[in-house]
């Protein structure tokens, strides 16, 4: 069994999740170095089981302050001709464009941002599809929570250049779709954002 499906990952997520709201609440010092322990702890048992080194998962587990929440992904959806907009990034694989959200950026502005950046569109954020939980659809599970905004877009100009995060830009249909970062994008996700957009009317579903 791959071991990113076991129990201990819950275990290890909801010790994150007590440290560092103990961190963000508590004052006594003894307490937050129980805490900070606490979260380390956390942290060696995620690295314990997999392939991912210690200081990667601190950077990834245990990088925040305050309450924790899901962070915040946006993807862009678009359709013509019944063929979806993929950007291929340096491994090979492929994914719908998008990434995190930042401070500064709303849902749609972030998407915008975000295809533009990945796959040299302007384009206007105009419906959202879909608001997910990643790890009830995407694999491997990560240790914190985030959720998926996927956002239909429509193209008011550009073309694609290689970048930084992608190397090709392509359409393709549902029974053409090339190897896909599942981390990031599945072909059930392609096929639901593929119903959306070719939907006169839709209500966005989530989780």
């Amino acid at each position: 069994m791959n071991t990113l499906y076991e129990p201990w990952l819950s275990w290890a997520k909801e010790l994150q999740f007590i440290a560092q709201a103990g961190l963000t609440y508590s004052k006594d010092p003894y307490d937050l170095e129980r805490f900070g322990r606490i979260r380390e702890i956390a942290a060696e048992m995620i690295a314990n089981r997999t392939e991912i080194p210690l200081e990667k998962v601190k950077d990834l587990f245990c990088n925040e302050t305050g309450f924790q929440t899901p962070k915040l992904d946006t993807r862009g959806v678009i359709v013509e001709e019944g063929k979806i907009l993929l950007v291929q990034e340096a491994n090979g694989t492929w994914s719908l464009p998008g990434g995190w959200v930042d401070v500064d950026q709303s849902i749609g502005s972030n998407t915008e941002k975000e295809v533009f950046e990945e796959a040299g569109l302007q384009v206007r954020a105009t419906r959202l599809i879909a608001l997910q939980d990643r790890n009830r659809h995407n694999r491997p599970v990560y240790a914190y929570g985030i959720i998926k905004a996927f956002v239909q877009c429509e193209v008011l100009g550009g073309a694609f250049t290689p970048n930084l995060e992608t190397v090709d830009s392509r359409y393709f249909s549902l029974e053409e779709l090339p190897e896909l970062s599942e981390d990031k994008t599945t072909r059930e996700q392609i096929a639901l954002c593929m119903k959306a957009a070719q939907s006169p009317v839709w209500e966005p579903v989530f989780d």
